[in-house]
């Protein structure tokens, strides 16, 4: 049974939740109902905020899924989990509130990269070694 995984996915999937939520306070607020040629940079950044989740996140959940299904050690899956969480909150926070550059941005972008590319190679390294 599971039950590393799905922590992670339903925390990040209220987070990604919340971020659609923004996006159509948003809409709502500057009668704005498709696209952002006429919305302001602050609905245009929450459109961003949300579509780098949404991203972002169902690749490394599949990451992580996957190496619960292969048990891997929980220990490393929280590891990775939670790398990833902080990452996501991380940009979302930074790049909500400034445009361009921020440390939430860069830190978060790190973090979720991080996370990623120590599941790709695990995961690679656990299949190929089983073989």
């Amino acid at each position: 049974m599971l039950s590393i995984t799905p922590i992670y996915a339903s925390l990040l999937v209220a987070l990604i939740l919340f971020l659609a939520y923004r996006v159509t306070g948003f809409r709502r607020s500057e009668s704005v109902a498709l696209g952002e040629d006429q919305c302001s940079k602050a609905m245009k950044r929450a459109i961003r905020v949300h579509g780098n989740a949404i991203e972002n996140v169902p690749l490394a959940l599949i990451l992580l899924l996957l190496l619960e299904l292969n048990q891997l050690t929980p220990w490393m899956l929280h590891l990775f989990g939670a790398m990833l969480l902080l990452g996501r909150v991380m940009h979302a926070w930074g790049l909500s509130r400034i445009d361009g550059s921020s440390f939430g941005r860069y830190h978060g972008t790190v973090l979720t990269w991080l996370s990623m590319g120590a599941m790709l190679v695990t995961n690679l390294l656990l299949v190929l070694t089983r073989s």
